[in-house]
């Protein structure tokens, strides 16, 4: 049987097309294989919801993802499979996303009878931050951050608006900013009454105590930092959060099998191996140099 040209270049194609489907379905194996893992570790249900810049790949151009209804109705989904007595761990990579999204998901996990343990490798502001207040526990990398829940209206956070209402004469205010202020007063009143819902549930425990609640809710909601301030560990530790410090290795492998889409040349590179201690060089012995000898 003799293959002409043209049958090679068909192959060739075909071939090409066919690989992105092959490499999607091995991925998709690990992912699968690595959340049965850290299932059988743990003897949970494990949730992940990660949210990564994308891009559309014949233009190039970046889409951002966040948390949307169809995310709150898969999550409720699995929260909905999963038997009262079974724990859940949830793992946050977001920015956030829909004020609504979010608390039907965080209500869906204060609900849950069983402990629920949120993990944070990298990040979860926002939205993210609101879910892991739903949890009895959080489980951060040491580098991870939170981040404020304060109301966004538009592309003003709504501390800021109301802001401008007590510092200006009522005489020098336009009616559209005045609607603004109105709003952001029931914003963020809905925020800290929904935060104080999360914070003061005590099943299977109670998470926090009683009498740091209502500062916690005062440094999240009320716009004293801007919206993207980054919450260390060690901060929220010190706001009265249940965190912990250690992620297992297996949730760092499983956001391997996530990687940013890349366009044209990675921005970062390292050798993917960790690095032993190495035995520093031995001192050189002998006769020390005079100070300004020059070396022939």
């Amino acid at each position: 049987m003799t293959f002409s040209f043209f049958d090679l270049i068909w192959i060739f194609f075909i071939f090409s097309s066919l690989q992105p489907l092959w490499q999607r379905k091995q991925i998709e194996t690990k992912r699968y294989r690595t959340l049965k893992q850290i299932e059988q570790k743990h003897n949970s249900r494990v949730i992940l919801l990660v949210h990564r810049q994308e891009s559309i790949s014949l233009l190039g151009i970046p889409l951002s993802r966040y948390i949307t209804i169809e995310d709150s109705e898969q999550i409720l989904r699995a929260i909905r499979l999963t038997p009262p007595d079974v724990p859940i761990d949830l793992i946050l990579h977001t920015p956030g996303g829909l004020v609504l999204a979010t608390e039907q998901i965080a209500r869906a996990l204060i609900r849950h009878p069983a402990k629920v343990t949120v993990h944070v490798p990298h990040y979860a502001m926002s939205g993210g931050t609101m879910l892991a207040l739903a949890a009895d526990e959080i489980v951060m990398d040491a580098n991870a951050v939170l981040g404020p829940v304060d109301p966004q209206l538009g592309n003003f956070p709504a501390a800021s608006i109301l802001k401008v209402v007590e510092e200006k004469p009522i005489s020098e205010i336009d009616d559209q900013t005045l609607i603004m202020a109105d709003l952001s007063r029931k914003a963020i009143a809905q925020v800290q009454r929904f935060v104080r819902t999360l914070l003061k549930d005590t099943v299977p425990q109670q998470k926090i105590a009683p009498d740091r609640i209502e500062s916690v809710i005062d440094a999240l909601t009320t716009g004293k930092v801007t919206h993207d301030y980054p919450i260390t560990v060690e901060e929220a530790s010190e706001m009265g959060l249940p965190i912990s410090v250690g992620l297992g290795r297996e949730i760092y492998e499983l956001m391997e099998l996530y990687p940013q889409p890349q366009g044209g040349r990675p921005s970062v590179q390292y050798i993917p191996l960790p690095y032993e201690r190495r035995p520093s060089l031995p001192e050189p012995k002998g006769r020390p140099l005079p100070e300004g000898a020059n070396i022939q």
